[in-house]
Parts: structure tokens; C-alpha cells; sequence
């Protein structure tokens, strides 16, 4: 399972040949992913006073998340991807970015986030880190405000013997964690569980979640929503993403790109 310090170590001697766009590739290009995938599961959420992203990595989300802010904080367990996002975002006086130690979030006054983040990074995080976010973001989290988290379900597929994955796992997804997990964790907390969408991301299987969290205001009592959405066909939305992407590139005055 990755730990947070192999996850550390991993993404500090990884390449970054694009930036990160490269993983945005099954949908053409971060800004197809951003208004195909992205942005429609977390506009009722939009635009926040302070937005919060768990491991932005190079920032290929980070740029249009953006648009949608007053404050930015972005957090992440390498060095090398803090200073990566620095130098993107130097002219970007609302941003701030923060070296973290992959499980908490004390760069941030409590109380003081209305939306976060974290998008293709937190499915390499095991159940530790996963219960320690919740329980740092139900303290920084405002009250009314809400988190978007993408984490690994492969969990849900191991045999109860050895608890070892019963199907692939090609993108390094935790082999614990799990929707259930993260449902558990999130209550536990104090967070609202507002739903959980199940995908498949490189498999046949859905070995990846998305959850959405809240914090409750005052005197509500955290509801959790038992039946996660199971998408029909994640790599269907990533392929009529990308066609959409490539007619965009069709047009007057791109046709060269």
C-alpha cells in the first residue's frame, strides 16, 4: 500500500513530463477534463470565498479552480510539486502553497474552508491518511462548507482472506481504502456524507470514489447517504470529453495546435 512516505518518494523522482497533463490525456487535454468531469460534479459548491487543494501536484487542475475563488491554499506532501505550483502561480496573488506533512492541515485556520479539493491524487493514499483528512477537514472546514474528495475503492474488492485486490489495479491505487471506509471515517468526524459516485478508471472495475463531504451547520445532525452512485460508464464521459475536445481543436484559428 502506498504510504505517505512512498508517496513522497515516488512523486519527487517521477519525470512530470507534462506537468501532470499527462494523466489528463483519456480526456484530451486538463481543460476537457476540467468542463467535462470536473466542474459538473462541484459547480453547486462554486465559486468559494476560500478553496482548499489536497495535492494539487503540478497544478493542472489548480489553474482553473482558480477562477472560482477569492482565497486559494493548496497543500501537498512533496517539495518538489510545492515549488512547481510557486513558480506557476507566482502572479496569482490570492494562491499560497504549502508543504504538508500528507495527513494533516495545520497551515489553515480552523474553521476557514468552504470548499476543498483533491482530484486524482488521494487514490494513491491508504486508510490512515484518508481518516486523518477527515477529521483535519472537519475542523477547517467552515460551517455549510463542503470537500470533493477522489480516493481509491479497490478495498472493496479484496478477498477477505488475505485482503489482497481480486481484480487489476494498473494505476496504483491503495489496496484498502474503499467507499465504505471513507463513509465510516467522514461520520466518525463529524462530516456529513452528502453522496459517493463509484468509477471505473482504467479498469472494468469501479476501483475508484468520489465522495462529496460537508460540515454541518450548527444543530444539524451529520447525515450519511448509504448507496453510492454506480456510473454506467466512466470511460464513456472521458471519451465523449475528448471528442468534444478535439472538435474545439477543429476550430477557426486552432487548427494548427
Amino acid at each position: 500500500m502506498p504510504s505517505a512516505h512512498e508517496n513522497r518518494e515516488h512523486w519527487t523522482t517521477h519525470d512530470w513530463p507534462q506537468g501532470g497533463d499527462e494523466w489528463s490525456v483519456a480526456w484530451g487535454s486538463s481543460r476537457a477534463l476540467w468542463y467535462g468531469t470536473l466542474l459538473p460534479r462541484i459547480h453547486f459548491a462554486l465559486p468559494a470565498r476560500h478553496l482548499l487543494e489536497i495535492a494539487p501536484g503540478f497544478g493542472r487542475v489548480t489553474e482553473f479552480l482558480l477562477a472560482h475563488c477569492d482565497a486559494y491554499t493548496g497543500v501537498d506532501l512533496t517539495p518538489k510539486c510545492v515549488e512547481a505550483c510557486r513558480e506557476r502561480f507566482a502572479g496569482v496573488a490570492k494562491a499560497r502553497f504549502e508543504l504538508t506533512d500528507g495527513r494533516s492541515l495545520d497551515a489553515l485556520a480552523d474553521g476557514s474552508v468552504d470548499l476543498a479539493v483533491s482530484w486524482d491524487s488521494l487514490v494513491h493514499a491508504d486508510p490512515e491518511v484518508l481518516e486523518s483528512y477527515a477529521h483535519a477537514l472537519a475542523q477547517k472546514l467552515a460551517p455549510g462548507g463542503r470537500a470533493f474528495l477522489h480516493h481509491s475503492n479497490l478495498g472493496a474488492f479484496a478477498d477477505p482472506a488475505t485482503g489482497a485486490p481480486t481484480v487489476e489495479n494498473p494505476h496504483w491505487r491503495d489496496p484498502r481504502m474503499s467507499a465504505g471506509l471513507l463513509a465510516r471515517f467522514a461520520l466518525e468526524a463529524g462530516l456529513a456524507l452528502d453522496g459517493q459516485e463509484l468509477v471505473q478508471w482504467g479498469s472494468a472495475t469501479p476501483v475508484d470514489c468520489l465522495s462529496w463531504l460537508s460540515r454541518p451547520l450548527a444543530g444539524e445532525t451529520p447525515l450519511r447517504h448509504d448507496r453510492p452512485y454506480l456510473h454506467p460508464s466512466f470511460s464513456a464521459e472521458m471519451e465523449h470529453a475528448r471528442w468534444i475536445d478535439d472538435v474545439a481543436r477543429r476550430g477557426p484559428g486552432t487548427r494548427s495546435r
